[in-house]
């Protein structure tokens, strides 16, 4: 019975960990420290706020891919100011919920299976000149997203 527990666990886990999101990558590769912050959960951003996702290096215009086998749920905005990258998507599979920002989605919804193309990233740089450009993976409830990745 044991043996059949540590069998079931280990499928979960693989079945929820995230194929690459971004073209250019053959892994997901956080995005450290620059000018603008630190891209790891929990990062400080100031006046006491805290970063609520993980960035992974993506370069502006690359395809962005579907994590894991998903519905799309919607639009999903980081800023809602309508600047040059405040745009995003809602994936939900797996028993995953997860938002990616700073893309521009050929679709908000419907399903997709991992590894599909799901969108471009958009121009980081004319937004934070100088930034790593990343792709933003933020958990609908807001828990730390590194162990997917």
């Amino acid at each position: 019975m044991q043996r059949a527990s540590i069998v079931v666990a280990t499928l979960i886990l693989e079945k929820s960990e995230f194929g690459p999101l971004c073209s250019g990558y053959n892994s997901n590769i956080p995005r450290t420290c620059d000018s603008w912050g630190c891209g790891q959960y929990g990062a400080s951003r100031g006046n006491g706020r805290k970063h609520g996702g993980v960035d992974i290096k993506c370069g502006d215009g690359s395809t962005v891919y579907a994590p894991f086998d998903a519905t799309l749920t919607g639009q999903a905005r980081p800023y809602g100011n309508g600047n040059a990258i405040d745009n995003g998507v809602g994936l939900s599979g797996q028993g995953l919920c997860v938002k990616l920002f700073y893309l521009k989605p050929y679709k908000y919804t419907g399903s997709v299976k991992k590894g599909q193309a799901i969108g471009t990233l958009l121009p980081m740089q004319k937004v934070y000149p100088g930034i790593t450009s990343h792709i933003h993976v933020q958990m609908c409830d807001r828990s730390d997203p590194t162990k997917y990745l």
